[in-house]
């Protein structure tokens, strides 16, 4: 793979497994994020969001397994994989006894960074207070000193954990606007979230990781899956819901008695004749969004 094509996050079997344990808090983790993508990571908690972040920052070491960042390996390479990232942890923790100029003039030292018209770009974008101490700041307040501190640099790499938490609905719209941009530059975004919605409007691609397992990856922007409708059925014989399920023209989304909700996997013409041969009480039609994909792929209760 040549340089320019290169994936900027590149993970292959990555592997944690905690001293006094023996199941894997991540269990082979293979993905890639290119450059100039936005990859929204899910799961439920516990799942194994935090470890997959925390290993390719090289907070813990890896049990098996390799990921490179900008071709950099994350363990033997740490200090230049760091000056290429820009982090912002699930849990802000900042410095609460110095303002955010004197956060920010410290971190530009270590970054070896003169130019400061970016960063006084994204302090005017999220109307922040950098003058005041961090422990002076409310929750969205210090949000937003964690954000800026994250990209005043444009690394070539973004590794964001629950970023819009504590932003009121106009800050999020900041928020988007500047990852659009940071992406268009050919930053590539790793962020992990918990707001579905949130992630199916800003990600390109998703992945789903249950139990430590990537069990699915989306591709938001192309995939038939969220822009094909969704048939609520209800029969008025339950058992044709077992019928249902075993033509290929329809794939059941999710079934419950008699109701079951459907989405064409070819046309909706062929779609529609198949249903016209069951009794039917009632059809509906909706759009299947990432909370219907997610659900799917967590429907033990998780």
């Amino acid at each position: 793979m040549s340089a320019t094509t290169a994936a900027s996050i590149d993970v292959h079997g990555l592997t944690k497994i905690y001293s006094g344990s023996t199941v894997p808090a991540l269990d082979s983790l293979t993905l890639q994020v290119q450059p100039g993508e936005v990859y929204g990571f899910l799961g439920a908690n516990g799942a194994g969001k935090s470890t997959t972040i925390r290993l390719l920052l090289n907070f813990i070491q890896p049990s098996a397994g390799t990921a490179h960042i900008m071709g950099k390996d994350i363990v033997k390479d740490t200090v230049d994989v760091k000056r290429r990232v820009g982090y912002l942890s699930g849990d802000v923790a900042l410095w609460p006894k110095v303002t955010g100029n004197e956060m920010f003039a410290y971190l530009m030292k270590l970054q070896s960074q003169t130019k400061t018209d970016y960063l006084k770009d994204l302090i005017r974008r999220f109307e922040a207070e950098p003058e005041k101490r961090i422990d002076a700041l409310s929750k969205g307040n210090r949000q937003k000193i964690g954000i800026i501190q994250a990209l005043m640099h444009q690394p070539d790499v973004l590794i964001l954990d629950e970023p819009t938490s504590g932003l009121d609905p106009l800050m999020q719209e900041v928020f988007y606007d500047t990852i659009r941009e940071a992406s268009s530059r050919g930053t590539a975004v790793f962020v992990s979230s918990h707001n579905l919605s949130e992630t199916q409007r800003m990600c390109d691609r998703v992945g789903i990781i249950k139990h430590g397992k990537l069990i699915h990856e989306q591709n938001i922007s192309d995939d038939m899956t969220f822009g094909a409708p969704v048939f609520r059925v209800v029969l008025k014989d339950q058992k044709q819901a077992k019928r249902l399920k075993s033509q290929s023209v329809l794939k059941v989304v999710s079934n419950e008695g008699s109701t079951v909700s459907l989405q064409p996997t070819g046309s909706i013409a062929s779609a529609l004749k198949e249903l016209s041969t069951y009794n039917i009480a009632s059809l509906t039609t909706q759009q299947l969004s990432l909370e219907d994909e997610f659900l799917e792929y967590y429907g033990d209760g998780a």
